[in-house]
């Protein structure tokens, strides 16, 4: 899925808000990977989508680097099924591709 800016001024104050927190992790690896996986589906997204996926966003961004780029095994704890669509998202080849500047 391509990444692309959601139209902020149609947006709720909550996914404003997780808008913000998924572009601006703290390091550009999570930007890129978390933001990237929030921005195209954030709009459609329910209020338990929502939930599930703060609750992958307040782990530690250190962790979610190595997890996302397959530095280390997500633990089995934290292995939800928002964590594997983010995990999906961040391992499909063209969505690599497009990070890497390829077509």
């Amino acid at each position: 899925m391509e990444a692309r800016t959601p139209d902020l001024s149609r947006l709720d104050t909550r996914r404003r808000k997780i808008y913000y927190r998924a572009t601006h992790r703290g390091t550009h690896e999570t930007d890129v990977l978390i933001g990237g996986f929030v921005a195209p589906r954030l709009e459609g997204m329910t209020e338990a989508q929502l939930d599930a996926l703060e609750a992958v966003m307040d782990l530690p961004d250190a962790d979610l680097a190595d997890w996302l780029s397959g530095r280390r095994p997500v633990p089995d704890a934290l292995n939800t099924p928002m964590m594997k669509e983010i995990m999906a998202d961040a391992t499909d080849p063209a969505r690599l591709a497009a990070i890497r500047g390829g077509k």
